[in-house]
């Protein structure tokens, strides 16, 4: 059981479903971040300037305008980090699955010893050619 639930998660389809997961909820803080502190602010701030109003708190809409890049750097360098942790994950799965399946191939391509049948055959056939 425990080995068919090691090949169930081996199977390319899991590993990939799992990383597009992971991927996916990495990048949502990306463009989180994006939106709430380089986008809003920019398109909020003249939006502001024109009503007359000094801070988001006194339009009813959050605290300060300024432009969060540094917190928008954190979110790109934290996907950065998800993404290559999970590629070197990747990369020693990878590297444990070709080492199996080598060893696979190799048993493979070792043709397997006549049988009894092939043997007599093979007397016969040389036996005719004797002659």
């Amino acid at each position: 059981m425990l080995k068919e639930f090691k090949q169930f998660i081996m199977r390319g389809n899991v590993v990939d479903l799992a990383i597009g997961v992971i991927i996916g909820a990495a990048f949502s803080g990306i463009v989180t971040s994006l939106i709430t502190d380089v986008i809003t602010p920019l398109i909020l701030s003249p939006a502001m300037e024109t009503a007359g109003v000094n801070d988001l708190a006194d339009w009813g809409i959050g605290k300060g305008n300024t432009i969060k890049i540094g917190k928008f750097f954190a979110a790109v360098i934290s996907f950065l980090l998800t993404a290559f942790i999970l590629f070197l994950i990747i990369k020693g799965i990878n590297r444990f699955t070709k080492k199996e399946k080598d060893e696979k191939d190799a048993e493979a391509k070792t043709p397997p010893a006549p049988s009894n049948e092939e043997k007599l055959l093979t007397e016969i056939r040389d036996l005719l050619k004797k002659d």
